[in-house]
């Protein structure tokens, strides 16, 4: 027995939806004559009735509604498998870190989807490094320094430049801070970066530390923010805080890192090469504007 083809199939699912030649012409902009005409040659070749036509519309079979149910479901997989097939050529998938994500990222994504509305990006937030391939990642922005690997591109965001902040409550506690060691007498909260060890590693005094470590550097943030004592975070990811008046600068003055904030992304050219180059041009513009850059 040859089976109905997919566009009657289409129209008798509509009206079985609906129980409405009308309603089901309207849904697939096609008259009701034509919708009710395909769904009587699918009744005449199986020689069956789908519909009771009633003065007020159509009711359902009993074999009308069991075959809806599989039609229904072969639809929905047509659809589905369709999906994967189809070349994702407007979707970007970018890989960073929490941090990254949380406290750069997010606040701008909102710009770039207005201005490409047909570009869909899936963020990735791992402190691990992703691999292109085997977890569909199309860029990547991470904290490093060339050489990267040679297959890849590298576009410098921002340098990463530190800086010490703490909330307002916790500055005004303070005092006047002339020595970067003098920072070692407050409470003091160290990322996975362990920056403070390091920058006050001073062999002539054991500072007096009081710290809380966190393994993320947005939870540090966070921390400040709630007065818990001084972050080091790079002045990129704490710009919106500043702003905003959430956290203040007490020391600046901490040297520019060999490393910076890099976007990084395959030499290939996937399906979705024009939507991933958009991106990583939306990207180095922002980082351009933001403050802390």
């Amino acid at each position: 027995m040859a089976l109905p083809n997919l566009n009657a199939l289409y129209m008798f699912d509509a009206a079985a939806r609906h129980e409405n030649f009308r309603l089901a012409s309207e849904e697939l902009h096609l008259t009701q004559g034509a919708v009710a005409q395909q769904v009587r040659q699918i009744e005449a070749r199986l020689g069956v009735k789908f519909f009771e036509r009633k003065a007020r519309g159509l009711a359902l079979t009993e074999v009308g509604r069991s075959y809806h149910n599989a039609v229904r479901q072969a639809l929905a997989i047509i659809a589905e498998a369709t999906a994967r097939l189809q070349p994702l050529a407007s979707r970007v998938t970018i890989s960073t870190t929490p941090s990254f994500a949380s406290k750069w990222l997010i606040a701008r994504l909102v710009r770039f989807t207005e201005a490409h509305p047909d570009i869909e990006i899936r963020t990735v937030a791992s402190e691990g490094l992703s691999n292109f391939t085997s977890d569909d990642v199309d860029i990547a922005i991470r904290l490093g320094k060339p050489p990267f690997n040679g297959g890849l591109n590298a576009e410098l965001l921002a340098p990463q430049r530190l800086i010490a902040v703490c909330s307002p409550e916790y500055a005004a506690t303070m005092g006047t801070i002339e020595h970067l060691e003098e920072l070692a007498a407050h409470h003091l909260i160290q990322d996975s970066h362990r920056h403070w060890d390091r920058l006050l590693a001073v062999p002539e005094r054991k500072p007096q530390r009081r710290t809380m470590i966190f393994n993320q550097t947005a939870l540090a943030m966070d921390a400040a923010v709630r007065s818990h004592g001084i972050a080091i975070a790079p002045e990129l990811l704490v710009a919106e805080e500043v702003s905003l008046g959430r956290l203040v600068p007490v020391w600046r003055e901490i040297r520019e890192e060999e490393t910076g904030f890099y976007v990084v992304y395959p030499k290939t050219q996937p399906p979705n090469a024009k939507a991933r180059d958009q991106a990583v041009a939306w990207l180095l513009a922002e980082a351009v504007e933001a403050p802390g850059s």
